[in-house]
């Protein structure tokens, strides 16, 4: 991975865009970045991590991607970051935008814009750049592929961290453990471990659900067996053919007492089968005894009911006989009623006719009541035409009637018209003028609101210029105060600065022990150490002052920056309330006057478009008002023009109804005949005409049945005789109802049913010799049935108990031999899981270090890094020290595997990398992180890293010490490499003449390449 050019835009420390030729920087193989502290040499590695991996390293990736903009960008500048490299023999751009706040486009106020990124390719054919993905996600994999390294691994190997790899060095086993852990990818280890644990989790289960499975059969066993069988032995590994041979047992005694149970239910069967028998017997003689005594007691019965059949049998034989007679007597009866109702409907029309006052023949016979009734409908059809005539004078007088009222109607409505038509012309007028009233105000308030709203906005601005006029004068107050203090705490600590370098001697002295090397000049010997004079300043006076110095000036700032908004909000307002009306508003009573004037405008001008809005709000009422009034007198009119139409077309309807009502008259008038009206004479001759046809009718209808019932007489005295009968009225007394003969004959056919049963069952020889026996006793055989038969069930359900018993221990005895047989090979595989289990996890006798599995893969990547960093501690130190691993065991609980010795020449002995000093913690730290680089760099793939950052840490050094690292890190520009050291001492600077210097201003950070060469 070779490094091109990165632009930094409103990152950190930096407010504008900056650009950072890596490409010159590592021509020299070796260059530096210095500045100040907080100017922002950490954050240009920051932001190369970020164009990588979208995050930055350490506590600023916790705190949000806001926390990357800088405070000194302009609010319309984006943070951006733009990163040119190469890798894997590619040529790539990543642009990158964190989520960060912008200004709103339309409107005040921010909002938050998402974050963004970019991956591009040069194309070295059309030398054009070519873009890849807009997707956050799939440029982080294809980056990720590429360099082969994640975020933690690209902070240890590429940044190189010193501060971390000093503290890796005094760290115990475990914090070791977790660095390595993060820089090489040993989880596939770990979850070997995992692994092997959940299989002997597994395979314990899997041997004790056998164990359980097996003593679960066992006492199952022990249930089938019944009571009084010995319990089983435990289901164990050493007992298991034990719980076989106690099945065995138990079979054997089972299958003896099935045996016996099946001999005794042989014999119980055969038992009931004799007791079965008897029982029968012993029933049908009892049955054929009282079939006996049964049919005896059944004849003397029907011997005693012979004179009841008898008459019976008379009884059905003369109803047979009525039947042929029944019909004519039935004619005979029907003609008899026909008669009857005949004559009663004769009686009462004739008593009808006898009440008409025309003087009718009451009793004439039938023929002249219908010549009579002829002569009446003649009469009644010649006064139709006089009837229709007098229907019709009739309708017209109603209609003659309606024609006054609606003319009496009509007169009364014309007039109410005429009486509402007469104020139109007044009304009409004062409408008008409303709505023209409406429409001026409408205007008015037009013109007051076109003039309100700057006036108000303008009254706004001037009380808040006004407001913002005093707290002007108070901010520049506090800015003179700030400014005066900031230079009082500059010079303090000038001061106090200067006095502590007069007594930095003594500072240093008081740091010397016996036998410890000077600072200074190295001797371990102090004759003269230097005193502490009267007043002497030291380093926490000195930075309390610093502090204090900071504190103002940044109050400083804060108030300047406060000042300068309130100026130009000041100057915003002001411009705003500005009214070329007015006189110009240049001191506090000459803005408060002109508050007051634009105050009064305001007002003058919100009380007229008030009025003017109240007046116009009329106008739509008004508009209605007047055309509700115009149609109002326009349905006035048309009602007026309605009424004479309709007077006109009742005059001449009136004159026509007058003539047809007299020639109508004269005509009524003759065919009356003295009655008071035509319809009434019409009813007088149909009510008489209605009498006389009922009257001849009925007379009819008497005279047929008269004879018809005579007809009907002879028929049913003839057919009396012929049936034996001396009269009808015999024969009628004779008939019986078809169900009572069918209950004479049924009761005849049971007695001869009776009597032919009755005679069979004193013929049955069976019963005859069973009579002649003595009486069956059923009851008594029936209880010994009941005896063999409870004995029968006892023997079948203990046969049955003994057979079940017998088959379930037969089933169980068969599973508890699989489940024996499924044991050992579960107890063979959980002893081979559990030794490998324990072997990976440390526990196990045979693991002689205690050592896991990860952590043995770990301490061979350590092993690789001690030999890979020895090398270069080798020539860092001169040949003195060389870093070695140990697999040697901790003290306490802690795990073996992850040790490491430093090994010192001079001496012959390892020492702990504890006990090193500030200087030899540097360059082991630096050794093991060049290292360690080397071994992440070829876990990744063999991956080359043209380019490495070494952050801090030189300061601890001697000048010899520092000329041997630099020897070490000029060694690694072999093969086209790069390193870059992140540092601020001073003695740097003459060394490496290829510079990136960090200037650090109150308007933000920038960058300074320098890359002349200086002279040494």
């Amino acid at each position: 991975m070779r490094l091109h050019r990165l632009t930094l835009t409103a990152f950190g420390p930096f407010g504008g865009t900056q650009h950072i030729d890596f490409e010159s920087l590592s021509a020299a193989g070796l260059f530096l970045f210095h500045g100040p502290t907080g100017a922002g040499k950490t954050s240009v590695l920051d932001a190369v991590c970020f164009a990588l991996y979208g995050e930055v390293p350490g506590a600023r990736h916790k705190s949000g991607a806001l926390s990357l903009r800088s405070d000194h960008a302009a609010p319309g500048t984006p943070t951006e970051i733009v990163l040119d490299l190469t890798v894997a023999g590619r040529r790539l751009e990543i642009t990158r935008r964190p989520e960060q706040e912008r200004p709103k486009k339309r409107g005040t106020g921010t909002t938050r814009d998402r974050s963004r990124a970019l991956l591009r390719e040069h194309d070295p054919a059309t030398g054009t750049w070519r873009a890849l993905s807009h997707s956050q996600q799939e440029i982080g994999e294809e980056l990720s592929q590429l360099l082969g390294m994640s975020c933690d691994q690209f902070c240890q190997v590429v940044l190189l961290p010193q501060g971390d790899f000093a503290r890796f060095l005094r760290a115990d086993a475990e914090e070791r453990g977790k660095l390595l852990r993060r820089l090489f990818d040993t989880r596939r280890f770990r979850a070997a471990e995992e692994h092997l644990a959940k299989l002997r989790v597994r395979a314990t289960q899997r041997l004790e659900a056998g164990d359980e499975r097996l003593r679960a059969t066992a006492h199952r066993l022990q249930q089938a067996a019944g009571p009084g069988t010995p319990p089983p032995p435990d289901a164990e590994e050493a007992d298991a053919d034990a719980v076989l041979a106690w099945a065995a047992e138990a079979r054997r005694a089972a299958r003896e007492r099935h045996d016996s149970a099946a001999v005794a239910l042989t014999t119980a069967e055969d038992a009931h089968g004799l007791a079965r028998r008897r029982e029968a017997d012993t029933a049908e003689r009892a049955r054929l005894q009282r079939a006996h005594a049964e049919a005896r007691a059944r004849a003397t019965a029907l011997a005693g009911a012979a004179a009841e059949r008898d008459a019976t049998r008379a009884l059905l034989e003369r109803a047979r006989a009525a039947d042929a007679v029944a019909p004519a007597l039935g004619l005979r009866d029907t003609a008899e009623a026909e008669h009857r109702a005949a004559a009663d409907a004769e009686r009462r029309a004739r008593d009808l006719l006898a009440r008409e006052p025309s003087g009718a023949p009451v009793d004439a016979p039938a023929a002249r009541l219908a010549e009579r009734e002829r002569a009446a409908r003649e009469r009644l059809g010649a006064l139709a035409a006089a009837r229709r005539a007098e229907e019709r004078a009739g309708q017209l007088t109603a209609e003659l009637t309606r024609l006054d009222a609606e003319a009496a109607a009509d007169e009364e409505s014309a007039a109410d018209t005429e009486r509402r038509l007469a104020p139109w012309p007044e009304d009409h007028r004062r409408l008008r003028e409303r709505v023209e009233r409406a429409r001026d105000a409408a205007l008015t308030a037009a013109r007051t609101a076109r003039l309100l709203d700057p006036a108000e906005r303008r009254l706004t601005a001037a009380r808040r210029r006004d407001e913002l006029a005093a707290a002007l004068r108070t901010a520049e107050d506090e800015e003179l105060r700030a400014r005066e203090r900031a230079t009082e705490a500059h010079v303090h600590w000038l001061d106090l600065k200067e006095r502590r370098l007069l007594g930095l001697a003594a500072e240093l002295a008081a740091g010397l022990g016996p036998g410890e090397p000077c600072a200074v000049c190295g001797s371990p010997d102090h004759p003269r150490p230097a005193r502490p004079a009267e007043g002497h300043v030291d380093r926490r006076a000195e930075e309390a002052a610093l502090a204090a110095h900071q504190d103002a000036a940044a109050t400083r700032e804060a108030t300047g920056r406060r000042l300068a908004a309130l100026r130009e909000a000041h100057a915003t307002a002001a411009a705003a309330a500005d009214d070329a009306d007015g006189p110009a508003a240049d001191g506090p009573a000459h803005a408060a006057a002109d508050t007051a004037r634009l105050a009064a405008k305001a007002a003058e001008l919100r009380a007229a478009h008030a009025a003017a809005e109240a007046g116009a709000a009329d106008g739509p009422a008004a508009d209605a008002a007047l055309a509700a009034a115009e149609r109002r007198h326009e349905s006035l009119l048309a009602t007026r023009q309605d009424l004479q139409r309709r007077t006109a077309a009742r005059a001449s309807r009136r004159d026509a109804l007058d003539t047809e009502l007299a020639g109508l008259r004269h005509e009524i008038d003759r065919a009356r005949d003295g009655a008071a009206a035509v319809a009434e004479r019409a009813a007088g001759l149909t009510r008489l005409a209605d009498a006389l046809a009922t009257a001849a009718a009925t007379a009819r209808a008497a005279e047929e049945a008269a004879a018809r019932l005579k007809q009907a007489d002879d028929t049913a005295s003839d057919a009396a005789y012929r049936a034996g009968f001396d009269t009808p009225e015999a024969a009628a007394r004779a008939v019986l109802d078809r169900a009572r003969q069918r209950e004479l004959q049924h009761r005849l056919d049971a007695w001869q049913a009776e009597e032919a049963a009755v005679a069979a069952a004193l013929a049955d020889p069976r019963a005859t010799v069973a009579a002649a026996l003595p009486a069956a006793d059923p009851e008594a055989a029936r209880a010994a049935l009941d005896a063999a038969t409870a004995r029968l069930r006892a023997a079948s359900a203990a046969e049955a108990a003994a057979r079940t018993r017998r088959a379930e221990l037969d089933a169980l005895s068969a599973e508890a031999a699989a489940d024996a047989a499924a044991l050992a090979p579960l107890r063979a595989e959980s002893r081979r899981v559990k030794r490998l289990a324990d072997l990976t996890a440390g526990t196990s006798p045979e693991n002689e270090y205690k050592m896991r599995l990860e952590t043995y893969v770990l301490a061979a990547r350590l092993e690789q890094v001690a030999a890979a960093a020895g090398v270069r501690l080798h020539r860092m130190s001169a040949g003195r020290y060389t870093l070695v691993h140990s697999d040697a065991r901790t003290p306490g609980r802690l795990r073996s595997g992850l040790g490491l010795h430093v090994m010192d020449a001079w001496t012959g002995r390892a020492r702990d990398t504890a006990t090193l000093s500030g200087g030899e913690s540097f360059f082991v730290s630096l050794a093991l992180a060049l290292g360690l680089a080397d071994v992440v760099a070829e876990e990744a793939g063999g991956r080359r890293l043209d380019t490495l950052f070494i952050d801090e840490g030189f300061g601890s050094l001697d000048e010899q010490s520092l000329d041997e690292v630099l020897d070490v890190l000029d060694a690694l520009r072999e093969h086209d490499r790069s390193v870059a050291i992140v540092s601020h001492v001073p003695d740097l600077r003459a060394r490496i003449p290829v510079q990136l210097e960090v200037v650090k201003t109150r308007r933000g950070s920038t960058v300074r390449h320098r890359t002349a060469p200086l002279s040494r």
